[in-house]
């Protein structure tokens, strides 16, 4: 894995979704509790309060569990992260353009001129000799560019 754990939206989404989980969760909680609570104590309580704030509280308590548990794994994948070795960087050499400028032989005046069918045709040639050399037991890349059955 490349990408940091801090760039990751997996990473960011279950941390805001495990908070927004248990804060939901402690709120139904709190609020259904002390509703519950209050209306016991005075004697105004209905069936409703009663009844119905009791799954309301475990329901909170759900969310409340699932939340924390979000919170624990996101700072469980924090210290696993921390504990694999980051790749060592790759380190490239910069590209001398001056030693390429160097191994193409400039032309000579002095040697005569040769025509352009007689470069190309040579040039062809020495291609040709030296795809063969190169394709010596290779999956025959040279006979599918050059349409030659290979079986």
């Amino acid at each position: 894995m490349k990408k940091s754990l801090t760039r990751s939206i997996s990473y960011w989404l279950l941390l805001v979704l495990s908070l927004v989980s248990a804060g939901v969760g402690a709120w139904l909680i709190s609020d259904n509790a002390s509703i519950m609570t209050a209306k016991l104590l005075d004697g105004t309580a209905t069936g409703v309060e009663v009844y119905v704030g009791q799954p309301m509280i475990v329901v909170g308590a759900v969310l409340l569990g699932a939340g924390v548990i979000g919170v624990l794994l996101t700072l469980a994948l924090a210290a696993a992260k921390s504990l694999v070795p980051a790749a060592a960087p790759v380190v490239v050499e910069p590209i001398d353009w001056a030693a390429d400028a160097e191994d193409v032989p400039a032309p000579d005046a002095t040697t005569g001129a040769e025509t352009e069918t007689d470069t190309v045709a040579s040039d062809s040639a020495t291609d040709t000799n030296a795809d063969d050399e190169d394709q010596n037991g290779s999956s025959g890349s040279t006979a599918t560019a050059t349409n030659i059955s290979v079986r």
